[in-house]
């Protein structure tokens, strides 16, 4: 069941939409849905998780900031710097940010410099951390890092120049209170976009976890929710973007999602086999900056290990 998200409008940009909105209605396109919730409406969508296999780790309070597209008229400086301050407000223990940096879509009216929005990025704060992996437009937005195969894509070097470490299938030990868990960025899986083909992965989930050197807990960060089908039951707690929800979602059926597994990993939380994933809607527009029932949302997520039942 999808939890009920709480709602903040940033209504100074009504006035500067408005001329868009207005083309657009005149175009016979809903103006609610391809401007204004792109570019003004901000959510903060909560989620209470207690998986079993996080029965040694701490309480945490996770924020996930994740398809972002930078690009003027939808995601702007000044619409980061919202975005930053206001999660930073939430105070969380840990900050994931889950890729898709890049535009990826070709309604950018100005484009934001790589090295402002990193820096912008930087300005999150968490006690424990903000911790990056690489979204599949982060990799075909970059032709040299297609040709060479390289292991840094430009939107990877801005992030980690501005101090962001990017997790490219690596594991990171934490300890909060005492009590260790890991966290383990995957490396995209849709890296290498060849015209007519599949795309093809560059992550090596196995190669990751071989790094995780004790029986701590496990939170695994993964641009594409695809992964979650050979996700082990080791891992408590999988978090992904990359399908915006579907941009268009209503009665929790999203009519259209990149994803092989259609709606099942479309959105929200999902739990198989009790192994739990969260699938952001992002913030973010698509290919077209459409959303119509998933807003633009921060997903906060308050990690706890499960209540012992009394015998």
């Amino acid at each position: 069941m999808e939890p009920k998200a709480s709602v903040r409008r940033i209504s100074r940009r009504q006035a500067i939409l408005a001329p868009l909105v207005g083309g657009i209605a005149a175009l016979g396109l809903d103006g609610y849905a391809f401007a204004y919730t792109p570019a003004v409406r901000l959510d903060v969508t909560r989620y209470r998780i207690a998986p079993r296999q996080w029965a040694s780790g701490p309480a945490l309070r996770i924020a996930v900031l994740t398809d972002l597209h930078f690009g003027e008229p939808f995601v702007s400086l000044a619409r980061l710097d919202e975005i930053v301050a206001m999660t930073n407000s939430l105070s969380p223990d840990l900050i994931c940010l889950l890729g898709d940096f890049e535009p990826g879509h070709r309604f950018v009216s100005r484009a934001v410099p790589r090295a402002d929005w990193a820096r912008s990025l930087a300005a999150l704060k968490a006690p424990l951390g903000v911790h990056t992996v690489l979204g599949n437009h982060d990799w075909w937005s970059d032709d040299e890092a297609q040709l060479r195969c390289t292991t840094v894509p430009l939107a990877g070097r801005a992030l980690m120049n501005a101090g962001l470490p990017v997790l490219d299938n690596d594991a990171v030990p934490l300890v909060k209170e005492g009590r260790r868990f890991w966290v383990v960025g995957l490396a995209d899986q849709l890296a290498y976009h060849a015209s007519g083909r599949r795309p093809i992965g560059r992550h090596n989930l196995a190669g990751a976890l071989a790094q995780v050197s004790d029986a701590a807990p496990i939170l695994l960060l993964a641009h594409e929710p695809d992964i979650f089908a050979k996700v082990p039951d080791r891992i408590a707690l999988t978090l992904s973007g990359h399908t915006h929800g579907g941009q268009v979602r209503l009665l929790g059926y999203s009519p259209l999602v990149p994803s092989d597994y259609g709606n099942r990993y479309a959105y929200g939380h999902v739990v198989e086999t009790g192994r739990h994933l969260v699938v952001s809607g992002g913030l973010g527009p698509g290919k077209l900056p459409v959303r119509l029932g998933v807003p633009p949302e921060i997903v906060l997520i308050d990690l706890a290990p499960p209540v012992k039942r009394k015998a």
